[in-house]
């Protein structure tokens, strides 16, 4: 399934327009993020804009604190919405450990607190970013860490991220086969390109080889693909574009 990340669109409010805007360019899946639900009337709003534009969400992006403290919220949030699939996307830099066994902590850490997630018949896992590839001092990489300390965890592979973190996500893709239940399709301008952008590209018009990607991630048994980009400059040319490249893939 294809869907696009609403955080794409976070610079360009109402949800409501963006939703609309979204289905005059064709699509008609999406993935949440946590402002989007953080109380009841946030969550009314994106219920009703989604529904307004007949739009689903079967993927959502919950922070820790959702999960671990509230899981009775982001289930009533998942019932809801639709929602299928649980991710936890991000840790502040101030609270990553910095060695393997910190690291297979922290997937322990993911893993209990995905028990009531996964007791309702939801799939629960982590999302990456760069710094999920950087090796530790002791030589350990956190991804792999994680997944060992989290073993039921799925992956939402960020493409992007893992090359910006300086690994090979054919690599990955390769060795979590199997886990990879959805993945974030965007792209990366060329060196010194697309700077008020922070140096991402549409889907297709930058350096990532989404082609041969797109087909490893099919073989390896991702269902959702969620487009994404962190900082557009205009989110209806990248949503028109992205779209575009992955039904062409």
């Amino acid at each position: 399934m294809i869907a696009y990340q609403l955080y794409s669109s976070r610079k360009f409010p109402p949800l409501s327009a963006t939703a609309k805007m979204l289905a005059e360019v064709g699509l008609t899946g999406t993935e949440g993020f946590g402002g989007l639900y953080s109380d009841a009337a946030t969550l009314a709003a994106t219920a009703a804009a989604l529904k307004d534009a007949g739009l689903t969400m079967k993927t959502g992006h919950f922070g820790l604190s959702q999960v671990e403290d509230t899981p009775d919220w982001a289930l009533e949030v998942a019932k809801t919405l639709g929602i299928e699939r649980i991710f936890v996307p991000h840790i502040v830099a101030d609270q990553r450990p910095s060695d393997a066994a910190g690291w297979r902590a922290f997937g322990a850490r993911l893993e209990k607190a995905g028990a009531p997630i996964r007791a309702a018949g939801l799939g629960f896992g982590w999302h990456n970013h760069d710094f999920e590839f950087k090796a530790q001092a002791d030589g350990s990489i956190p991804e792999a860490s994680i997944l060992e300390g989290g073993p039921t965890l799925e992956v939402e592979l960020d493409v992007a991220w893992v090359i910006r973190g300086g690994s090979d996500p054919l690599a990955w893709i390769s060795k979590y086969a199997g886990r990879i239940t959805a993945a974030h399709v965007k792209d990366i301008a060329p060196a010194g390109e697309n700077v008020d952008e922070d140096g991402w590209a549409d889907v297709g018009f930058g350096t990532v080889d989404w082609k041969t990607i797109h087909a490893a991630l099919v073989a390896a048994g991702c269902q959702h693909f969620v487009l994404e980009h962190d900082n557009p400059s205009d989110d209806r040319r990248f949503a028109t574009r992205a779209f575009a490249t992955l039904k062409s893939l």
